[in-house]
């Protein structure tokens, strides 16, 4: 049965509008990268954080800096190095002599939208700063609890760990993504567009007509629309049978977590409300679960050897298990 034929129970139409208002806008500077951009948009609408894993010059920072541009909200950027320190993120307490009291001097991770930009260049000690304040949108630090303002989100560039001088990220920091979408290279066509454009100098004027989309309100408010989204039984079996696949799978050592559950079901609900839907489909879940699963499975060390992707093994994974009909 066609979409159409279905009644609509939710109004989409200002989430429609403005998805493709920041999608029009991103196709001017960002040549191809169309899965890339939805599940940028469907990760920020499904409240939750995004690693964006690409070779360097893939314009992984340039896409996640736009998107951030098509929101009217604060924004802020860390570059991560080996030396950074935990209160160069989260902020520290300053002795005022006025006063005769210390004051906390927030850091830069008191904003709206953050991009951390190379997030696997810091050490643990680093990437430890971050567990509460992705988690439980707060930063506890010297008995004093500063709660962030919403919205909230986390949008990090890493290098593949291959690359020399990154730390591979510890488990429990990787399941507090969402999504970790990956930036591939640009097809042929694409690179001849890319080029174009730069010679032609558009790319640059083009940057500095970007304009804010949706306020910060009104991301919270979209937000709400789609968790109030529509799921039948059958998709969260569905969903719940895949995830549980993954923790019998012999290709695995480490399956997916109740949190990963939940955040299929989370993204799910915004690729359908960007598609127009306020019903989640099977398509739905199968164009989420790759992105969703690739940064929290681990696999079994001869498979590692043999040189299968997690990908590859979420993709076995869902073939064994009955669509819903």
């Amino acid at each position: 049965m066609e979409d159409g034929l279905f009644e609509q129970r939710t109004d989409l139409s200002k989430l429609s509008n403005a998805v493709e208002q920041i999608k029009a806008s991103l196709a001017k500077i960002i040549v191809g990268q169309q899965e890339s951009i939805d599940l940028l948009i469907a990760g920020i609408l499904a409240d939750g954080h995004i690693l964006i894993e690409g070779v360097p010059g893939v314009a992984k920072t340039l896409t996640a800096k736009l998107i951030a541009k098509s929101i009217d909200a604060q924004y802020s950027r860390i570059q991560f190095t080996p030396d950074l320190m935990p209160s160069d993120i989260l902020g520290t307490s300053v002795f005022n002599p006025k006063t005769a009291d210390f004051e906390f001097k927030h850091g830069p991770i008191f904003g709206n939208i953050l991009l951390i930009d190379e997030i696997n260049r810091a050490p643990a000690k680093t990437q430890s700063a971050l567990f509460e304040v992705m988690e439980e949108r707060q930063v506890t630090i010297d008995g004093q609890t500063y709660k962030m303002q919403e919205p909230f989100t986390v949008l990090a560039t890493q290098n593949p760990v291959e690359h020399e001088g990154t730390y591979r990220l510890p488990e429990a920091q990787l399941d507090r993504f969402i999504f970790k979408v990956e930036v591939k290279y640009p097809s042929l066509d694409e690179e001849i567009a890319i080029l174009t454009r730069q010679h032609q100098h558009k790319t640059t004027e083009q940057l500095q007509e970007i304009q804010p989309v949706l306020s910060g309100a009104e991301i919270t408010s979209l937000r709400q629309t789609v968790r109030e989204l529509h799921v039948e039984e059958k998709i969260l079996v569905y969903v719940a049978k895949i995830i549980h696949e993954t923790r019998n799978n012999k290709s695995l050592y480490l399956g997916g977590s109740p949190r990963a559950s939940l955040a299929i079901v989370a993204a799910a609900k915004a690729i359908a409300a960007i598609r127009g839907r306020d019903f989640i489909t099977p398509d739905d879940v199968n164009f989420v679960v790759a992105p969703v699963l690739r940064h929290r499975i681990m696999l079994t060390p001869d498979k590692e050897m043999e040189g299968v992707s997690p990908d590859e093994v979420v993709a076995q994974v869902v073939q064994k298990i009955e669509v819903p009909r």
